[in-house]
Formats: structure tokens, C-alpha cells, sequence
């Protein structure tokens, strides 16, 4: 199994302090999923060591109502989150949860042969951790949102300086939707969220809907390697549906 790359040292500096709250996104991506996961299932699929987490600054890219930061600020982890959605009011969002669980849950159902669900015993029991985790989500967003620990943003231009996050987080976005960005589009998000990590970005899962491998991952690789960014696939003891066992691990090279 390869080896993990290290994150280096926690920084002194706060993310809080080092992002660019007046840059704004220049284009809308494609329309995608309002959908969320708890910080337990965020621990299995990014192979997260939470208690080395502690004080460490770490950006949930794509975040949706995902109650990873909330649970993960409560451990001690200075966490924060960015979503093309985040300035809305908490009503607005609220209803995006009424409407996406209903028909990403409803999808699921359709297609029960493509899920593998290791960490559910059923799809009841994973809809309700997902809607817990989007009430946990809305719930500290209301409360949170004036403090900067959510951030409005989108791929491939976030509003924060280079390096200013340990560890940085992508779930259920840029493969997953591959057939609506292309491949100029994953070549720059991943640079991306390489330049505001100072140490490692884990992007899971490594494959589309269809649980079928993303069939440019070998160019992406090259083209991030080709600018200093090295890249390493690496199994984790998660799966949710066909072929989400994996993410991809970006860091950049010493110069």
C-alpha cells in the first residue's frame, strides 16, 4: 500500500486571516449536488487521523452540507469550508437540502446494484446519517458563517492566499462529474487546490458516478507533474458505490 505524504508542521497563521473575502468566482461551474456527509464518514474515505488533525488548518473544498467542519471545529481542528452556495441565507439553504436529498436519495434507490455501502447497513441508515449531517451543517452555519468559518467560492478560483491550509479536502466533485467539466477544467482545480495547500489535497473518489476509473487520471497526473505538483492514488478502507476505494493525493514538489 503506498505511503501517505506528510503534512508538515501547523502553521501560526489562521486561514481565517489569510483569505481574500472580496474575490469572487468569475464563472459558475456546472450545476451540482447540494449534498452532504458527517465527519465520520469524511474520516473513512480521506483516511483522516483526527487527533493529528488538532490545531491544524484544514479546508473542506466543495463542502455543500457537509457537517465535517462543524464536528471537526469541535474536536479542536481549525477547519473551514467553501461552496459556490455559502452567502446564501440559511432558509435558502435549507430548502437546496429539501430538494437535492430528496432526488439524490431517490437516484440511490433506482440504482441499488452500483452501491456497496461498507460503513451502512442500509440506505435508510444512510439517509439518515446525511440528513443528520445537513441539519448539523445548517444548524452552524447560521451560527458560524459571520465568523469566516464558511466561505463562498468555486473551482477552479478560491478566495484564500497560497499555502494557507495543512490539509486540504475535496470530496464527490471533480470526478464524479466528469462528464460535465472537462479536462482543462480538472487540470486547474487541481492546481488549484494545490496552491492553497501547504501540505497535502486528497481528492476522493478517484472515479465517476458510474464507479468506472476516470479514463484521463494518467494525463491529469502528467500535466500536474509537469507543473510541480506530484500526485499518488492511494487506497482507503471506504466505498460507498463501485470504485470509491481511492483518492488521489496531490503535493507540491520541492523547489
Amino acid at each position: 500500500m503506498p505511503t501517505l505524504l506528510a503534512p508538515p508542521p501547523p502553521t501560526t497563521a489562521s486561514p481565517r486571516r489569510s483569505f481574500s473575502a472580496s474575490q469572487s468566482p468569475t464563472s459558475e461551474p456546472p450545476s451540482v449536488s447540494f449534498f452532504g456527509r458527517t465527519l465520520t464518514e469524511y474520516t473513512q474515505c480521506f483516511a483522516l487521523d483526527l487527533p493529528a488533525l488538532k490545531r491544524r488548518d484544514v479546508l473542506d473544498v466543495a463542502a455543500g452540507p457537509s457537517s465535517f467542519v462543524a464536528e471537526a471545529c469541535a474536536r479542536g481542528i481549525d477547519a473551514v469550508a467553501v461552496d459556490p452556495l455559502y452567502g446564501c441565507s440559511a432558509t435558502t439553504l435549507a430548502s437546496h437540502v429539501q430538494l437535492d436529498y430528496g432526488r439524490m436519495i431517490a437516484q440511490m434507490r433506482a440504482k441499488p446494484s452500483l452501491f456497496r455501502m461498507r460503513s451502512f447497513p442500509s440506505f435508510d441508515a444512510a439517509e439518515a446519517d446525511r440528513r443528520t449531517a445537513a441539519e448539523r451543517f445548517l444548524g452552524d452555519y447560521a451560527a458560524h458563517f459571520v465568523h469566516g468559518r464558511y466561505v463562498g467560492g468555486v473551482l477552479p478560483r478560491l478566495p484564500f492566499f497560497d499555502d494557507s491550509f495543512d490539509l486540504v479536502l475535496c470530496a464527490h466533485l471533480l470526478f464524479i462529474y466528469a462528464q460535465r467539466f472537462d479536462f482543462e477544467w480538472h487540470v486547474a482545480a487541481c492546481r488549484e487546490l494545490a496552491r492553497v495547500s501547504a501540505g497535502e489535497v486528497r481528492i476522493q473518489p478517484v472515479c465517476g458516478a458510474d464507479g468506472k476509473p476516470y479514463p484521463k487520471l494518467a494525463a491529469l497526473r502528467k500535466e500536474l507533474r509537469a507543473g510541480g505538483i506530484e500526485s499518488e492514488v492511494v487506497r482507503v478502507d471506504y466505498e460507498f458505490f463501485i470504485g470509491s476505494s481511492s483518492m488521489l493525493v496531490l503535493k507540491k514538489g520541492s523547489s
